[in-house]
Order: C-alpha cells, then sequence, then structure tokens
C-alpha cells in the first residue's frame, strides 16, 4: 500500500501534532525529527524540509543520533523474515529484491549483518532504492572494512537519502 500523499502548503498548514504523525515515519521510529521541525514551518520547499530535518538530527549529539540509527532494521534481518518492517521499510527492501534472496544471498546478507554490527554496535544503513541485492552486497562488503567514525557519518548520509525519499514519496 503506497503512503498517503500530501502537498506541501497542506502539509505547512496541519496542526503540529498531526504535521508529526505525517510525518513521523520519514526518519525510521524517530518522530522527535518532525517535532523539531514543526515549529520553523512554513517550509518553501521540500528541499527546505529536508534540510530542517537533516539538521535537527546532525544537531542532536551523537547519542540521540546512534538511537536513530538503531531504530532501522538490518537488510533482509530478522524483522524483515518475521513480517515487522515498517511500511517504508517493506516498501523499500522489497523494490530492492531483498525478498528475492536465494538462500547464498540470505545468509551471506545475515553474515554480513552480524560482522558489521559486532564492529561499528550499530546497523548497516543503505538507502537502497536503485540498488539490487547483488549491490546492496557489494556495497556492504566494502564498508564492513571502514572505521567506525567513517560509518557513523556514512549511516547519517544514507539516513538523510531515505528521508529525502520518503518526504519526495508523501508530498506532491
Amino acid at each position: 500500500m503506497k503512503a498517503m500523499q500530501t502537498t506541501l502548503d497542506q502539509l505547512n498548514a496541519l496542526p503540529a501534532d498531526t504535521f508529526v504523525t505525517v510525518l513521523s515515519g520519514i526518519f525510521e521510529h524517530s518522530p522527535w525529527v518532525a517535532e523539531v521541525a514543526a515549529p520553523q514551518r512554513p517550509f518553501a520547499s521540500v528541499d527546505a524540509l529536508h534540510k530542517t530535518m537533516s539538521g535537527a538530527v546532525e544537531a542532536a549529539g551523537e547519542e540521540k543520533q546512534l538511537t536513530l540509527i538503531n531504530a532501522h532494521p538490518e537488510l533482509a534481518g530478522k524483522a524483515a523474515v518475521r513480517g515487522e518492517l515498517t511500511e517504508e521499510s517493506t516498501r523499500e527492501q522489497s523494490g530492492a529484491g531483498l525478498n528475492l534472496c536465494t538462500q547464498e544471498d540470505f545468509d551471506r546478507l545475515q553474515a554480513l549483518n552480524a560482522a558489521y554490527r559486532e564492529k561499528f554496535g550499530f546497523p548497516f544503513i543503505l538507502a537502497v532504492r536503485g540498488y539490487d541485492r547483488h549491490g546492496i552486497i557489494a556495497n556492504f562488503e566494502q564498508r564492513v572494512n571502514h572505521s567506525r567514525a567513517e560509518e557513523l557519518r556514512t549511516s547519517l548520509e544514507q539516513i538523510y537519502r531515505i528521508a529525502r525519499f520518503r518526504l519526495d514519496d508523501l508530498i506532491q
């Protein structure tokens, strides 16, 4: 099911609590990002809204950033197998073909998820739109060799890309 669409003008005119509810899925399980953005309305563009929301995450500090990163599911992980992903994550992972993994692909992703989480203490995050499962695995194999600081920054950048895709899907 596709998320309900709205216009930027409609979004700007909503009461703050409704604004937060409508944007609560933009940053995974983190409605606080929309709460920070709400008083800064009206937004002149989707770019301005995205910049404000991403800026709220940047200003939040590492502890809150790690909480946001940890709110994301592993790719083809246990939550996906159990059907526990958000509607947005289900659509994104299915769109990248992660629901069509061979047993070999699935086993490789499980091993990479475990190695990545062991090394960095948070899940691997990739804005999967435009990737297929082979490209995702290749990206994963490369990034597991990065430093923690590099992966913290890359994870946040990927979250901002995911958020932009979700805003573009939501706002006409």
